[in-house]
Order: structure tokens, then sequence, then C-alpha cells
């Protein structure tokens, strides 16, 4: 069995595990066990590229742009984009970008492709 080490913030030895975390029933601090992985945010394009802040991207289908009549046409490319956190990921669109003529919007990584 496993050594619970005492917890960080008052020194209880009465700390026990949960999953992938250590809690203290005394002060109720929580902090991941040793062993524990923290899992990283990515987004992926539609060809399983992880996208970063400041690539280039390809729109692969016409966007129906809400709230206009417009469309944002398949080849239509889109620099410099801005991926989200993720916490601030909104029905699945994850990066925020400039599309010349259309202007600031969200598009979702599944419907661009990273251009090399």
């Amino acid at each position: 069995m496993s050594e619970i080490p005492n917890c960080p913030k008052c020194e209880s030895s009465y700390a026990y595990e949960d999953r992938d975390n250590y809690i203290c029933p005394e002060c109720a601090h929580e902090w991941p066990a040793a062993g524990a992985v923290a899992t990283e945010y990515m987004v992926k394009d539609s060809n399983g590229n992880v996208l970063v802040s400041g690539d280039s991207v390809s729109v692969i289908r016409d966007l129906k742009v809400k709230g206009s009549s417009s469309v944002v046409k398949v080849g239509t490319k889109v620099k410099n984009i801005r991926v989200l956190e993720a916490e601030r990921v909104v029905d699945g669109h994850d990066i925020d970008c400039k599309i010349d003529g259309f202007g600031a919007m969200k598009l979702k990584g599944s419907v661009v492709k990273k251009l090399t």
C-alpha cells in the first residue's frame, strides 16, 4: 500500500486518497496524487494536426455566418488564429480569428485544416 502524505496546508495526518487526488478531511484541501497525470487541452484540425495560436488554417467547407446572409467559402485562408483555453470554449468553437471581409469570429477545429 502506498504512503499517503500529510496535508500540505494543515499538516493533518488523516488525508485519504480519492481517485487521482488526496483529500484532507480537516481543512478540505485537495491536491493531486504523485502519480496523477494532468490532461492538457489540445485543439486539432480536421486531419488530426494539433493547432496552436499563430497558425494559419484553411476552411474546408462553406460556413454560414450567423446573423448575415454571407458565407465563408471553402478554401478561405485564415492567418494568425488564437486557440482558446478550455474554459472559454462555447459550443465547440475553440478558435478565435479574424477573416478578411467578415471580421472577428469563432470557428471549430473540425472545419479547418492547418496550412504548412
